[in-house]
């Protein structure tokens, strides 16, 4: 991503991040002086990200089988709570996939290992150093970028076929779809406000779209006013009431606990779009029929303005501050980040890999292909903007989501409730900044 690169270059500047350099080595082969040891290594995601990962551990013990991986994984809700308590505890796995927000949430004396004091066994340098500056804290490399990732818009293309609709490439014309979706009884689109809270994230882009403004700065900043807050939630509302998006009522007595992509609703194509990751879009993908689901616009203004959308690192790598083993997780990661035949093994269930010797291996065998790879393409004409880590945190998605369902329930109008989460981000931002 060409401007994404460029924008980091200046978030470089602001964030006083350096870069380090890594030396390429191979951990292919078997060279002898990794330690036997057992090592733990957790992820979160859905059953294609699980699969590819099972298989690069089994690749992995074909050639290091002195070295056992013991897998721990599951899906992204309760993830962030379930990592908080075995951190706190002292029970972290040796090797973990971590949000973005997690070096500053987490941050802690020895949470996270200093990865450039293992340069021998961790090779970083298919990585440009503006990738590398999102694991960074101060001079120290905590963590590595998997992948560079955008929420895009994804459609069941056999239901929106069936009802002669095309994808909606504007706002407009995605409020507009919902009369005749519900004449079918069908959503053009869900924005569930649980699991990474993806109805609050389209409303902000909507907002950034419309003023310019940012959300939060890369330094912890509330840039939106509180009549901005309050237009996002009004415009969240209207799609509730267009018949554009499913109340939180609804989709709660619909889906109850359970995840979109394993719900009755989205299989069947009651509801017929999603605002996902491309780094995560494959387990809708793998629910569906072969081809069916697809890649919509970005949506823009009815002017044609495209701005407002938002890219981030989508996942990272680390190890555990207080593992025994920190040059047998380093090399564990090096493997994972950058051998061709592991690359080929998890394909682009964690996104295009930011790793250009991973994304060279997909390409020269054809594999850089899919959603993922189009959302990755569709993203880099437009003017994003890159997410602060403290618009992740997960106390701020707790606010996000209150108010979203206060204004769903009508407990609430986007006037009052845009205060109070406004109130509420505002002294949260200055606490986690000091």
């Amino acid at each position: 991503m060409k401007k994404f690169l460029s924008i980091l270059t200046v978030l470089c500047c602001v964030l006083a991040l350096t870069a380090c350099a890594g030396r390429r080595s191979s951990v292919t082969e078997p060279d002898g002086s990794l330690d036997p040891c057992t090592l733990r290594f957790s992820w979160w995601g859905g059953d294609d990200r699980h699969e590819a990962t099972l298989a690069a551990i089994d690749l992995w013990s074909s050639i290091h089988p002195e070295i056992k991986i013991v897998p721990e994984y599951g899906g992204w809700d309760g993830w962030t709570e379930k990592v908080a308590a075995q951190i706190s505890g002292g029970t972290a796995p040796d090797v973990m996939q971590i949000n973005y927000d997690w070096l500053i949430s987490f941050a802690g004396e020895d949470t996270f290992y200093d990865l450039d004091r293992l340069s021998d066994r961790l090779d970083i340098s298919g990585f440009s150093d503006e990738v590398l500056s999102f694991g960074k804290s101060g001079d120290s490399l905590l963590a590595v970028p998997v992948s560079l990732s955008g929420r895009g818009l994804f459609y069941n293309s056999q239901v929106y076929s069936r009802l002669g609709e095309e994808f909606p490439s504007t706002w407009s014309e995605l409020t507009a779809l919902g009369e005749p979706f519900s004449k079918a009884g069908i959503y053009p689109l869900d924005l569930d406000i649980q699991s990474g809270g993806t109805a609050w994230y389209l409303a902000v882009v909507k907002v950034q779209q419309d003023t310019g403004r940012e959300f939060i700065s890369m330094d912890g900043q509330l840039g939106f006013t509180v009549e901005d807050i309050t237009s996002a939630l009004r415009f969240y509302k209207e799609l509730e009431d267009a018949h554009v998006t499913r109340t939180v009522k609804t989709r709660t007595d619909e889906d109850g606990s359970a995840a979109l992509y394993q719900s009755p609703e989205f299989i069947g194509g009651s509801v017929a779009g999603v605002l996902e990751w491309g780094s995560s879009v494959g387990k809708y993908e793998m629910v569906l029929p072969e081809g069916v689901l697809q890649a919509g616009p970005f949506l823009t203004g009815d002017d044609g303005s495209s701005g407002g959308w938002m890219i981030k690192p989508s996942l990272l790598y680390s190890v555990s501050g207080k593992t025994d083993h920190p040059d047998e997780a380093a090399a564990f990661i090096s493997f994972l980040l950058n051998d061709e035949a592991c690359a080929d093994v998890l394909g682009t269930t964690r996104g295009i890999p930011a790793s250009r010797y991973a994304e060279e291996s997909l390409e020269k065998n054809g594999k850089l292909t899919g959603l993922a790879q189009e959302c990755d393409e569709m993203l880099e004409e437009l003017d994003t903007v890159t997410i602060s880590p403290y618009m992740e945190l997960t106390r701020m998605k707790e606010y996000y989501n209150t108010a979203v369902e206060a204004v769903s329930y009508g407990t609430a109008g986007p006037d009052e409730a845009a205060q109070e989460m406004y109130d509420s981000i505002t002294a949260y931002l200055e606490k986690m900044r000091k």
